[in-house]
This record gives structure tokens, C-alpha cells and sequence, in this order.
């Protein structure tokens, strides 16, 4: 297996930091703001009660597993049981499980591309083969039917569906959502959708929920979703997985032997969060709204360089093809690689090539960083993207 990319690049960043560099890391997909108060003090109380001190069921405790239950109805217009809950060490952890748990040796998923790292890593390791099904830039990088039509075999079982997108920021219209389930369903397929960016969507747009807009589809579906993205608490380690019963039930005894149970005082945590209202995750979306604004254009107004305006997540996915084979910062560049390595050593701007998300010639920038991070990083590219010859 290859390491991730991104958790490369982001750890690079950081070991150049604590040598004394002046590196902006653009690196990792996570937000910027501390938990919530709220959320803090529900960990802390959990701490001090000893039932906390022990081991609880696998699958999750159980007001967390209603909790759940109760928000994906609200937000996803998804009606599930508790009992379809499995609560995990962090919707990484809901990836390969549902994966392992679907997946028989040879068996193919179609893994729209551009991905995030982990998806292919993770149906490989399960035996299964992803099957890349391109989108292109100049259609916002949606996914259409037609693509995966063309990309579907007999050996077809899964096909994976992201909408808000990590890396590109691509969030489905409710029409195209409908269009994927129903295909899927139509051909007996399985779906495996990850929500996590549920939240972050911007400019008028709307989240979908693919089972919750095409129910036809909800027996062959699992959900992954999480608080780390939404509630600013990726190191909390929180997330789920939504599935048919027998599915769920397997997934449990997986992880019954792999980590056990999550730590119940990130699960109170995560309780206080699914409990609480909106308004923090509503503050956080406006930061990230007019951070979204202001790197899409300056990286628009670099040499080189294309990008399409992110609708969702918290990243940027500029091209810059231009580049490629031409010098920069006194270095010939041929792939973006080469690009995301003279960033980093000459501008000491850290960022992910597009190879690691299976689209060669683009970049990926997460604006979960200030704004003056933001804007000094993309000036340090717009200076040495300038010296291109």
C-alpha cells in the first residue's frame, strides 16, 4: 500500500516548520477552529464518570447510535434505525470496513476520479479492483451516468458516489444524485456514498443524499459520515457507517476484532455535537465560503494556472497542465509532482499533487487555514509560477 498522500505532505510541512521554515501548508483536509466549547465540556464531564473507563458495545453506544439515526433523517431525508448504526474510530475506518464487508476477491468499484487517496487503497486491500471513472474539469468534475455506464463489466458490484467532493469541491445537483441511484439501482449495483461534507456546500447549492433521493436504492447502500469535518473534530476520531442490517452486522464483528469500541469519551463528545444545534457549523461554513472566494481567484490569477470554483468541501483543484514541461523556480517540471516538489522547497508552499487522486497536472489546496495564510501561500505559487519560461 501506498502511504497518504495527503498525511505525507502535511507531516513534511510540519518537520520543515520545527526546523525553523516559514512553510504554509495547504496540505491537510481539516478545519482550522477548535471544537466547540460545548462539545470540549461534554468530554470532560465524560471523563470524570467511570462507566467511561471501561469497554462498551462494538457497534457504538447506544444514545450515539440513536443520535445518529435521529440526524441522518433530518439531514439526509434517510429514515434508519439504530441498529443500522456501527459507530467508528473515524470515517476512515467506516471506508474499509465497508469495503472489506461488500467486497469478494475481483470484484470491481467504480471510483470516480479524481478520488481521495484512500478510496482505491482501501477496495484493494479488501481484494476488490478499482475501476477509475474519469470526470473532467471543463463539466465541474460531476460524475454522470454515462461515464459510469461506459465503465461498468459483469464484474461490477459497487459503485462509489462522493458529493460533497474531496479533492475537487464538486457537489451534485438533486437531479444528477437522482440519475446515479437510479442507475445503480436499476442494475442491481451497491452503492457506497460518503456524506461527510454534508454541510459545506456554498452558493446556493444543496446537499443530496443519494438513498435518502432514491429510497429504491437503500437496501444495497452504506453510508459513511462522521463529525470530524462538520464540528472541527478530526482528531476526536468519530464516524459511521449506515448499512442493511446483515451488512452492519458483519462490520461489527470485523471491528470487534480489529479496535474494539471507540473511545466512549469521544463518543459522549460526538453525542454533544449530533445533539447541539447548527449555529457553530454555520459560522465555520461562512469562513469557508470567503476563503473558498478568494483562493479561487488568486489562483486563477497565477501563470499556469486554471481552477474551477469549488461548490462544496474545502478545497481548491487548479490545473496546472500549462506548467508542465516548462521551468520553474530554475527546476524543468514534467508532472505535478514535480510541480508540488518546488513548491514546497523553493516557495515553501506545501500542497498535494494530483497524482495522488488519480488526476496527473492538478493540485489540491485546502482552505482550512486563515486568511492570511491563504493569501500570503497562494502569492509565494503567483511568484514562482511567474518565473515560468
Amino acid at each position: 500500500m501506498a502511504a497518504s498522500a495527503t498525511l505525507a505532505v502535511d507531516a513534511k510541512a510540519k518537520a520543515l516548520r520545527a526546523a525553523g521554515e516559514d512553510v504554509i501548508g495547504f496540505g491537510a483536509g481539516e478545519p482550522d477552529f477548535p471544537t466547540p466549547a460545548h462539545i470540549v465540556d461534554a468530554a470532560v464531564m465524560a471523563c470524570r464518570d467511570a462507566a467511561n473507563h471501561h469497554y462498551t458495545p462494538t457497534g457504538g453506544l447506544p444514545d450515539l447510535r440513536a443520535a445518529i439515526a435521529t440526524k441522518t433523517t433530518r439531514d439526509s431525508g434517510f429514515a434508519v434505525s439504530p441498529s443500522q448504526v456501527l459507530v467508528t474510530n473515524g470515517a476512515k475506518q467506516a471506508v474499509f470496513q465497508a469495503f472489506a464487508t461488500l467486497l469478494d476477491p475481483g470484484d470491481e468499484v467504480l471510483v470516480p476520479a479524481p478520488y481521495w487517496t484512500t478510496y482505491p487503497e482501501t477496495v484493494a486491500l479488501a481484494g476488490g479492483v478499482p475501476v477509475d471513472v474519469a470526470t473532467e474539469q471543463t463539466t465541474g468534475f460531476h460524475v454522470t451516468v454515462e461515464a459510469l455506464e461506459a465503465a461498468r463489466t459483469p464484474a461490477t458490484k459497487v459503485v462509489l458516489f462522493v458529493s460533497p467532493n474531496n479533492p475537487t469541491g464538486a457537489v451534485c445537483s438533486p437531479e444528477e444524485v437522482r440519475a446515479v441511484g437510479r442507475w445503480a439501482a436499476d442494475h442491481g449495483l451497491w452503492v457506497v456514498t460518503d456524506e461527510i461534507y454534508e454541510h459545506l456546500v456554498y452558493g446556493g447549492r444543496q446537499f443530496t443524499s443519494l438513498p435518502g433521493a432514491v429510497p429504491e436504492v437503500a437496501e444495497r447502500c452504506v453510508v459513511i459520515n462522521g463529525v470530524a469535518k462538520t464540528y472541527a473534530m478530526t482528531g476526536w476520531r468519530v464516524g459511521w457507517m449506515i448499512g442493511p442490517p446483515d451488512v452492519i452486522e458483519a462490520a461489527t464483528n470485523l471491528q470487534s476484532h480489529a479496535t474494539s469500541n471507540v473511545s466512549n469519551v469521544s463518543q459522549r463528545a460526538a453525542l454533544a455535537a449530533l445533539g447541539g444545534d447548527l449555529h457553530a457549523v454555520a459560522a465555520m461554513r461562512d469562513v469557508f465560503d470567503r476563503r473558498r472566494i478568494t483562493i479561487h481567484r488568486m489562483l486563477n490569477e497565477c501563470e499556469g494556472v486554471t481552477c474551477v470554483e469549488p461548490e462544496g468541501a474545502f478545497y481548491a483543484f487548479p490545473s496546472v497542465r500549462a506548467l508542465l514541461g516548462r521551468t520553474i523556480g530554475g527546476r524543468k517540471v514534467q508532472t505535478s509532482s514535480d510541480v508540488a516538489e518546488v513548491a514546497i522547497e523553493v516557495a515553501k508552499v506545501a500542497v498535494v499533487p494530483g497524482e495522488a487522486f488519480g488526476a496527473e497536472g492538478y493540485l489540491r489546496l485546502s482552505y482550512a487555514l486563515g486568511d492570511e495564510a491563504i493569501i500570503e501561500g497562494v502569492a509565494r505559487l503567483a511568484r514562482l509560477f511567474a518565473t515560468a519560461e
